[in-house]
């Protein structure tokens, strides 16, 4: 790997697991009712970025990552838009905590993807990606977070909004 792939590699790493750890705190604020400003744009910034850089690796055909990296992109589209453009105002409440709740889902859908390719002690568990073990660990954390983009969308309510 050249210093620049791995600089790039690290950058994006980096940024994929703030974006993640920041969307974690933003969807509990979406349970909560919160709007977690703060924390909000972190989590969308970091979030794009990083369906952003990971373009910028070499490829040669077009990838399951980059097909994600487009679906998290549009979703995030409308995530923002509902945020700061529509001020969260009438069905974009919902629009927005659905979209952020599930573009936070695409980032852990690839780091788990990630653990299972490169984690020595996963690796062997699913060599191909098309193993129980991987298949049931993706299952598992979509219906989590698809459980909680439905709650997101019913708890975070315009009568109950805090900045926080």
């Amino acid at each position: 790997m050249s210093t620049g792939s791995a600089a790039l590699t690290l950058i994006h790493v980096v940024i994929s697991l703030i974006g993640i750890a920041s969307g974690l705190v933003v969807t509990y604020g979406l349970l909560r009712s919160h709007r977690m400003d703060g924390w909000t744009s972190i989590f969308l910034f970091t979030t794009v970025a990083t369906s952003v850089t990971g373009y910028f690796f070499p490829f040669h055909k077009l990838l399951p990552s980059h097909i994600l990296g487009a679906i998290s992109l549009v979703l995030l589209a409308f995530a923002i838009a509902g945020r700061y453009k529509f001020q969260l105002a009438g069905a974009w409440r919902r629009i927005y905590s659905v979209t952020a709740v599930l573009s936070l889902w695409l980032n852990v859908f690839v780091l788990i993807a990630q653990l299972f390719m490169k984690l020595p002690a996963l690796h062997p568990l699913a060599p191909t990606g098309s193993e129980p073990p991987f298949l049931i660990s993706q299952t598992v954390v979509m219906v989590i977070f698809v459980a909680l983009a439905v709650l997101a969308g019913k708890n975070f309510r315009a009568d109950a909004v805090r900045a926080a």
